[in-house]
C-alpha cells in the first residue's frame, strides 16, 4: 500500500508580531523567519516521520528546489514533482504572541498541474493505495474523479476553505480531515456533533476527523463516534499543527491501526508540533510521539 500526496510546495515566510495587522495599520515585526512549508509538503513529511512510504506530486518554480531536499531530507520520494519556470508557491504568515497565526498565500505554480501531468502520475498507483488531498493545488475536482475511478482511498483536508469547494461533490472522499472553521464553511453548523452529523447526512459512506484546537479532536462515521483530547503543552507556534495531525492520522490508517489509536497518535504529534516554531521544521518524529503518548498515560 502506497500513499501519493498531489499537494502544494511553498515557500512560508513567517513573521513574528505583537498582534495580526488591521485595516490601515501597519506594524513592525519583532522576527523573521523562511521556511519550507504549503500544507501538501507538510503533510508528506508528517506521514513519512510517522513511518509510512509518501509519495509527492506537485509543481514547484525554480525558486524553490531546495523544497524537494527537504522532503527527500523528511523521507518523503520526490520522483514525481515537476519543476516549472514559475514562482514557487510561497505564504506569508503572521505568528502573534499567542502562538496563533494568520496567513496569506499565493499559489504559483501549485496551479500549474495539467490533466496530461495528473493522468502520469496517477498511473502508477491504484486501490487500495491512499491519495492524500489539500485545497492548495489546481484541479482538486479532477483529482477527486480520477481517484475514484483508479479506486483510491481518499484523503481530502479541505484548506484553505473557498466558496467553490463548499459546492463540490465530496462523495469520493473517504476520510475528511477538516477544523471547525471549515467544518461550518461546508454544513452551516457550528457545534461540532451538527457538524460531522451534517456531513454524515450527506455522505452516508464518509469518515470524518473533526480537529477542536486545544479542545482535541472527533471522529465519526456511521458506526463509531470517538473524541480525543489534546496533548497539553505551551504553544508557540500553531502553523503546522493540522498538517502535522493529518499526516500522522493517514499515515496510522494506512498501518492498519484503529481509529482511536490513529486519533491519538495525530493529537500527540500535532502538540508537540505546535510547541515548536516553524512549519515542517517543527514535525516530530514517530519515536518521539510514542515517548509522549507513554509519559502521558
Amino acid at each position: 500500500m502506497k500513499i501519493l500526496n498531489f499537494g502544494s510546495l511553498n515557500i512560508d515566510k513567517v513573521y513574528r508580531v505583537a498582534h495580526f495587522v488591521r485595516a490601515g495599520e501597519t506594524v513592525a515585526s519583532a522576527g523573521y523567519q523562511c521556511f519550507p512549508g504549503g500544507k501538501g509538503l507538510n503533510q508528506s513529511i508528517a506521514a513519512a516521520r510517522a513511518g509510512q512510504k509518501v509519495f509527492h506530486a506537485g509543481t514547484v518554480g525554480e525558486d524553490g528546489l531546495f523544497l524537494l531536499d527537504t522532503l527527500r531530507k523528511g523521507g518523503v520520494d520526490t520522483r514525481y514533482v515537476r519543476t516549472s519556470g514559475s514562482i514557487t508557491g510561497h505564504a506569508l504568515i503572521q505568528v502573534d504572541d499567542a502562538g496563533e497565526n494568520c496567513i496569506i498565500l499565493y499559489p504559483g505554480s501549485n496551479f500549474e498541474n495539467e490533466e496530461e501531468y495528473v493522468d502520469e502520475v496517477l498511473r502508477d498507483f491504484e486501490g487500495p493505495d491512499i491519495l492524500l488531498l489539500q485545497n492548495e493545488i489546481n484541479g482538486l475536482e479532477q483529482l477527486l474523479r480520477k481517484g475514484r475511478e483508479k479506486g483510491l482511498r481518499i484523503m481530502l483536508n479541505p484548506s484553505p476553505m473557498e466558496e467553490r469547494l463548499k459546492g463540490m461533490d465530496l462523495s469520493a472522499v473517504t476520510w475528511l480531515m477538516l477544523n471547525e472553521t471549515e467544518g461550518r464553511e461546508i454544513t452551516g453548523e457550528s457545534e461540532p456533533d451538527r457538524i460531522t452529523d451534517c456531513l454524515l447526512q450527506r455522505y452516508p459512506d464518509m469518515r470524518v476527523v473533526l480537529t477542536l484546537g486545544e479542545k482535541g479532536a472527533v471522529y465519526r462515521d456511521r458506526g463509531e463516534y470517538l473524541r480525543q483530547p489534546a496533548f497539553p503543552v505551551r504553544a508557540v507556534d500553531t502553523t503546522a499543527a493540522g498538517d502535522t495531525f493529518t499526516g500522522y492520522f493517514i499515515a496510522a490508517a494506512a498501518e492498519g491501526k484503529k481509529n482511536g489509536e490513529a486519533l491519538k497518535l495525530a493529537a500527540a504529534a500535532a502538540s508537540l508540533a505546535v510547541s515548536r516554531q516553524g512549519a515542517a521544521v517543527s514535525i516530530p518524529e514517530r519515536a518521539q510521539v510514542e515517548d509522549m503518548i507513554q509519559n502521558a498515560e
